[in-house]
């Protein structure tokens, strides 16, 4: 069997899997976000944490909640950090620098887990559990907490949905951000995850809290390596799109991704939930056909994303790459050029950030595709939670747009687009840019920041571009030839990963609670219809535009310029 054909058989074993999932899945969380009742374990957690469940909140008191919890994980988890000398299950390592010690606070609790420290040469047991793997959970169930109460912004006040019993909701309510968390982690990430963990123990995957060891190499020699409990971590890093790894080698190491089924599986659960809430959307929303033409607009561009690697990678010139059969510098032979591209385009085009290969040894135009995948907002099929409603955000922009063309006052799933929905999506599109352009921009004006750059030339650029591109969207890939471990940008690119992770989240839920104020306006005739193939299309267009037109001129200066040299 060929490379190339070997590649297109996992990417359609892969569709199969995510299709068969879709609607069960997509349907469970339904009832997960709408149910009336709490379950034994979870009136525990809200006993223990002094939250009242029942409590409908609007905008406002729903965005304390998120900054507020949030905030907490970032003190503990470098609070974690700084105290790592004195912990049981330590290996020995010392506490982390504290620049390095926010930078990573910041990474996780954010859902970006960009790593600017080797794993297992920095991290004991404690703080890798206790600390790393516990904000993947809820980081991810944040995110989906986000997405449920924009989904609610569109259907209230005519539906009575809510995220528990108790009072009724109000106008604007959005439901209760301590039940919408609780729930995300108790009744959809825990119990995946537990499955998902068990599939990679029996696939190879480490589970253990074993020291530091010496472990034989195939040529001779050892090399020294601590355990850990790495299947469990592995499973929600992809489950939840966090992406960080418990060895520097990340899902191409063999202890975190041994086999090319685990890979492939590893891909499976990353796309999980992203492409399963588009169900969920739909059902909520009273219409599936909804659901249906956001997921076929995701699909649209990552099918698109995957075959220009796969093209990139399998075709590119030289004698050294015809006779390897394609692009293989920096990708593991055993997962091969078309699961590397595959897995490269998954984690960029969400936020997990996650990497089986190294994307700065791809073809400069394949590193140019990992680079607008993560500037596209990681919505196709995006984050968990954040991938639905960036692509919600960009949907009503898409409805705006076709208003002007036709004359027509917007709306969108019997919402008016005005100009504060507006005003409010066009700042929650703009911010990410922002940061990563004036981020970018200054460390390639300044000195010292300058000097981490490996490589100079349109390829040093790209790493700088990357880095940011990678903090301020939340994804947590690098480029490899960055020395991103000093404190320039463990400082820099933490304040991006923060910014650009709770900004963004401020104008969604703003945007939630002026549509959920607002009465449904009934369908007519001339209504634009947002579930047919014609606003699929649009939306698609959109999004390239908007990306095209923000990011051009620092692609051409990176990937474009070095792919065309």
């Amino acid at each position: 069997m060929g490379p190339v054909l070997a590649g297109v058989l996992q990417l359609l074993a892969l569709i199969a899997a995510l299709a068969l999932a879709h609607k069960p899945l997509g349907t469970y969380m339904a009832k997960v976000y709408t149910s009336d009742k709490h379950l034994r374990v979870e009136k525990w957690i809200y006993k223990g944490i002094g939250a009242d469940p029942d409590t409908e909140m609007r905008w406002p008191a729903y965005v304390r909640g998120v900054l507020a919890f949030s905030a907490a994980g970032v003190l503990f988890l470098y609070l974690l950090q700084r105290l790592q000398g004195h912990l049981p299950g330590s290996l020995g390592f010392a506490a982390i620098d504290p620049d390095q010690a926010f930078n990573t606070a910041a990474s996780f609790v954010s859902n970006t887990n960009w790593q600017s420290y080797y794993g297992e040469q920095a991290m004991g047991h404690v703080v890798q559990t206790a600390g790393l793997a516990v904000q993947n959970f809820v980081s991810a169930a944040v995110g989906i907490a986000v997405a449920v109460a924009l989904v609610r912004g569109f259907v209230l006040p005519h539906s009575r949905l809510r995220s528990s019993g108790g009072t009724p909701m109000r106008t604007g309510d959005l439901g209760n951000f301590w039940s919408d968390l609780v729930r995300g982690v108790v009744r959809l990430l825990v119990p995946i995850a537990v499955v998902g963990a068990l599939v990679l123990v029996a696939c190879g995957v480490i589970q253990n809290f074993s020291g530091i060891h010496e472990v034989g190499q195939f040529m001779g020699g050892t090399q020294e390596w601590n355990g850990g409990a790495v299947a469990s971590q592995e499973v929600i890093k992809e489950l939840g799109t966090n992406g960080g790894g418990y060895f520097n080698a990340n899902s191409s190491h063999p202890f975190e991704n041994p086999t090319p089924f685990t890979n492939l599986f590893e891909i499976f659960l990353i796309l999980l939930i992203p492409v399963s809430i588009t169900r969920t959307f739909g059902i909520m929303v009273g219409s599936v056909r909804q659901g249906y033409a956001i997921l076929a607009t995701m699909a649209t561009i990552w099918v698109g994303f995957v075959a220009l690697m796969m093209w990139t990678e399998f075709s590119h010139h030289g004698p050294a790459f015809e006779a390897a059969g394609g692009a293989t510098e920096g990708k593991e032979v055993r997962f091969g050029i078309g699961a590397s591209s595959i897995f490269a385009v998954s984690t960029t085009l969400t936020s997990t950030g996650a990497v089986d290969s190294f994307h700065s040894s791809f073809t400069g135009l394949g590193g140019g595709i990992t680079l607008l995948g993560m500037m596209l907002g990681e919505i196709a099929p995006g984050g968990v939670g954040s991938g639905l409603y960036g692509m919600l955000i960009l949907a009503i922009i898409a409805v705006f747009i076709a208003g002007l063309m036709v004359g027509r006052t917007p709306e969108y799933l019997g919402k008016k687009i005005g100009s504060r929905e507006i005003k409010l999506a066009a700042c929650y599109i703009l911010i990410t840019p922002a940061l990563v352009l004036v981020f970018t921009s200054f460390a390639m004006a300044l000195p010292t920041p300058a000097n981490s750059m490996t490589n100079s030339g349109a390829h040093g650029f790209s790493e700088i571009l990357y880095a940011y591109t990678s903090g301020s969207n939340n994804n947590g890939s690098a480029f490899a030839g960055l020395n991103a471990d000093t404190q320039w940008f463990n400082t820099t690119i933490g304040l991006a990963m923060l910014l650009g992770r709770f900004l963004p989240m401020v104008f969604v839920l703003a945007l939630a609670g002026s549509l959920a104020e607002q009465k449904p306006v009934p369908v007519t005739a001339g209504a634009l219809r947002t579930d047919k193939p014609l606003y699929t299309g649009l939306l698609v267009g959109t999004i390239l535009i908007i990306t095209g037109l923000t990011y051009f001129p620092a692609l051409a200066l990176g990937p474009l310029a070095e792919g065309l040299a």
